[in-house]
């Protein structure tokens, strides 16, 4: 698959400049910075939440868990993990396990942990289990910029 139709478009449409890593298959984005040979710290995930009503892509570095109790206190809500079903609905053109961060391309509103906001370079899943996109960290700061920023998440 490569990039996925609609996270290529806006990254264009946005002037970003990417790179794409190709590495064997993953199905985790620790294992695809460690397949890529790259830092799980600079490797940005994506894991769909919702709320009952909205649904919200938290991002943090590969090598993080998203804590869901940080989250119903900063958002004085119950916020749960979407489903499978949930997340090929909203990411239609990509592979489940293989969400990439860039939720504004997808129309979903993006909270982004803390820990990425001072990388030199960022990488993220591509919409696929064999591909990462590269991006300047001053890059992905800018795609992040409508992004909720807090901690959110607990190195593992």
């Amino acid at each position: 698959m490569a990039i996925a139709i609609t996270l290529k478009d806006y990254l264009e449409n946005s002037g970003i400049e990417y790179e794409l890593i190709e590495h064997d298959y993953t199905v985790t984005s620790m294992r695809s910075a460690d397949k890529a040979h790259v830092s799980g710290e600079d490797t940005a995930k994506a894991v769909l939440l919702h709320d009952g009503v909205n649904y919200m892509v938290a991002v943090l570095p590969a090598t993080h868990r998203v804590q869901l109790g940080k989250l119903h206190k900063q958002f004085d809500r119950y916020i749960a993990l979407a489903s499978e079903a949930e997340l090929q609905e909203l990411f239609e053109d990509c592979s489940v396990g293989a969400v990439p961060p860039i939720g504004n391309a997808y129309g979903v509103n993006v909270i982004i942990d803390n820990h990425l906001d001072n990388c030199d370079d960022v990488y993220f899943e591509a919409g696929d289990h064999t591909d990462l996109v590269h991006v300047s960290g001053l890059d992905f700061r800018y795609l992040m910029e409508d992004a909720y920023h807090c901690a959110i998440s607990k190195h593992i």
